[in-house]
């Protein structure tokens, strides 16, 4: 894996966030019911330069492969695109530490054509599908394609005490 601009591989000391207290503290009242993203981190997978990188811009779609482009509801009218894929991956703390406990990923589709704001294409709901899929404990990965996983197994590998905490149904994703 090459190393990246933004500095976020797993030799560089950055963290997945760690799922926060209560905010309501058991007491309920305003705030219950709400979703919390402190314990997600998104991943982008490029397949062709063969990285993945942590941008947590992506939890705003203001990730560095989205700045700068329309997205369209239709792939037609990219000029050769270029696929990624974000990641969602949900972390939780078990009995033996920090986990990866939940990952979903949706691809999006960026035309290389030289222009000031670029065309792409990402579908909303399935965005939020997976990201709703990590957010429950569970896995949606299994229409990426292989040279892909790859890259993003490799980069999980790198966090080796959430991989090694993970649960065995997590880790048999990456034999399929």
């Amino acid at each position: 894996m090459k190393p990246n601009s933004n500095n976020n591989s797993p030799g560089s000391g950055v963290q997945f966030p760690i799922l926060k207290n209560d905010p309501t503290r058991g007491e309920g009242g305003f705030g219950v019911g709400t979703l919390s993203l402190e314990n997600i981190t998104p991943i982008i997978v490029d397949p062709e330069n063969h990285e993945a990188f942590i941008d947590m811009e992506a939890l705003h779609a203001r990730s560095r492969v989205e700045k700068k482009v329309r997205f369209q509801r239709e792939k037609e009218g990219l000029i050769d695109p270029q696929l990624f894929w974000i990641v969602w991956v949900a972390i939780d703390i078990g009995k033996n530490g920090a986990h990866f406990s939940g990952i979903g990923a949706a691809d999006l589709l960026v035309s290389r054509e030289e222009r000031r704001i670029r065309l792409g294409y990402k579908s909303l709901p399935e965005h939020v599908n997976s990201l709703d899929k990590a957010l429950k404990s569970k896995f949606q990965i299994d229409h990426m394609d292989d040279p892909s996983k790859a890259i993003l197994k490799d980069f999980l590998l790198g966090y080796e005490d959430y991989w090694n905490n993970s649960t065995s149904a997590f880790k048999e994703l990456w034999k399929r």
